[in-house]
């Protein structure tokens, strides 16, 4: 056996296992959507018609469907904006301390590991609960709001519950790719006079753009799947005015007709569409990257 031969004998070694559990738990279970997304399946019956695209045509008939799909664009939207914001925000006031780095990295990144569901309990005790009482006791009357059952208010509960989850994690890696920046850099623009915004201009975010496109393809795919949040906080409602697409699907298939079949459509076509711009966005930031 040549080295050659050795080397990528290893090397496979390694990865089939990673391989398998992605074939298993990943690959084939999309290739059995998509074939069921083209049935009449209920989930349950043994056998079962192919109807061929009718259940695609329906899902953009649906109105209940195309609502969670603007509802999703809109929660996906600000979701990139305001994490990503956040996140580089609070990484550039962490890495310029002196002191405590650590201690404000922990406390930032600490929300990522609670289940999102029971932090979804958490804040429904916290805007049922603990906002009127505080809201009746300080007298801070715009606390005492309908945090979880107005559909005007509850999208912003929802927002606030997932950039607290969500934020500490591209701040992690927002903070990896600010280490990588050469500080020979940093200290030849100081010396040529550049102030703190025309370093995070020139030096910093071209120095950076690889952390960035990673941190908008992390962001943009969460939140297109986001489901525990809204699930464990609002279920959807009121009257389904927070349902995501996901949300959707998932009452689709189990709560209301048991039609995996139309459920599994409903669901390549949110896989279509989150690809569709992922590859435009990674395409976009690529081309930054290679300009900055």
């Amino acid at each position: 056996m040549t080295r050659t031969i050795r080397q990528y004998a290893w090397f496979f070694a390694f990865v089939a296992p990673a391989l398998l559990v992605f074939l298993i738990f990943i690959v084939i279970p999309m290739l059995g959507g998509m074939s069921y997304s083209f049935t009449n399946w209920n989930g349950l019956a043994r056998s079962y018609k192919f109807v061929g695209f009718v259940n695609y045509i329906e899902a953009f008939k649906d109105k209940e469907f195309i609502r969670s799909l603007m509802f999703s664009f809109k929660y996906v939207f600000l979701m990139v904006v305001l994490q990503n914001g956040i996140a580089l925000l609070l990484a550039l006031l962490i890495e310029s301390r002196k002191r405590a780095k650590g201690l404000f990295r922990t406390i930032f990144f600490m929300p990522n590991l609670i289940s999102m569901i029971i932090g979804a309990f958490m804040w429904t005790f916290i805007f049922t609960k603990l906002l009127p009482e505080l809201a009746e006791q300080a007298a801070f009357s715009f606390l005492d709001q309908a945090w979880t059952s107005d559909p005007k208010v509850s999208f912003y509960s929802i927002l606030i519950v997932s950039l607290w989850q969500g934020v500490g994690y591209m701040m992690i890696i927002y903070i990896a790719g600010l280490q990588g920046v050469p500080q020979d850099i940093k200290e030849a623009a100081r010396i040529d006079g550049a102030n703190g915004w025309q370093m995070l201009r020139s030096v910093t975010l071209p120095m950076i753009m690889h952390t960035v496109t990673i941190c908008l393809f992390l962001t943009l795919n969460s939140a297109f799947n986001s489901f525990d949040v809204i699930f464990g906080l609002t279920g959807g409602g009121p009257a389904r005015k927070t349902e995501v697409v996901s949300l959707n699907i998932f009452q689709e298939a189990f709560n209301y007709n048991y039609r995996f079949g139309y459920a599994n459509a409903k669901a390549m076509i949110l896989f279509l569409i989150i690809l569709v711009i992922t590859i435009v966005q990674v395409r976009v930031m690529k081309r930054r990257e290679i300009e900055a």
